[in-house]
């Protein structure tokens, strides 16, 4: 009689290598270009990221946010994507983020990505921040008419 193994029940959101992770996309009807502008700049940045001191979006960069949050810039590609690591005070652990701007002429796709979070919680907490920066986001492009 063959032996079955049995997978551990993972949870929505959990991987097996990278801990619990949370994916938050939108197409905006703007061009690449202006939605990168925004979002690389330290207005955009606030939104998404935290709010801190302004620093330079180069790999190697060390950044601490106002309410101690705190990271690394990785990778910088401009107009692409930036990664960098973002870690809490209270988390064991760093986490990577990614923001990406994908091109498709008058629209683009922003992207946030976020793994090795530590649990269920932290991944809602996520979502939820990084679905509330999409909407200030498009908002202040809306205003601007870009």
């Amino acid at each position: 009689m063959a032996k079955v193994h049995a997978r551990p029940q993972r949870s929505v959101g959990e991987t097996r290598d990278a801990g619990f992770q949370i994916g938050v996309r939108r197409t905006l009807p703007v061009p690449a270009e202006h939605l990168w502008a925004l979002v690389v700049s330290a207005e955009g940045r606030r939104i998404w990221l935290g709010a801190g001191p302004d620093f330079a979006l180069e790999p190697g960069t060390a950044y601490t946010l106002d309410d101690g949050a705190h990271g690394e810039v990785r990778v910088m590609q401009p107009g692409s994507h930036v990664r960098l690591s973002w870690q809490p005070g209270d988390w064991p652990r760093a986490s990577t983020l990614q923001v990406r701007v994908l091109p498709g002429g008058a629209h683009s796709v922003l992207a946030f990505h976020q793994e090795h979070l530590p649990d269920v919680a932290a991944r809602e907490q996520r979502r939820a921040h990084f679905g509330g920066a999409v909407a200030v986001l498009q908002a202040l492009l809306d205003a601007r008419g870009a």
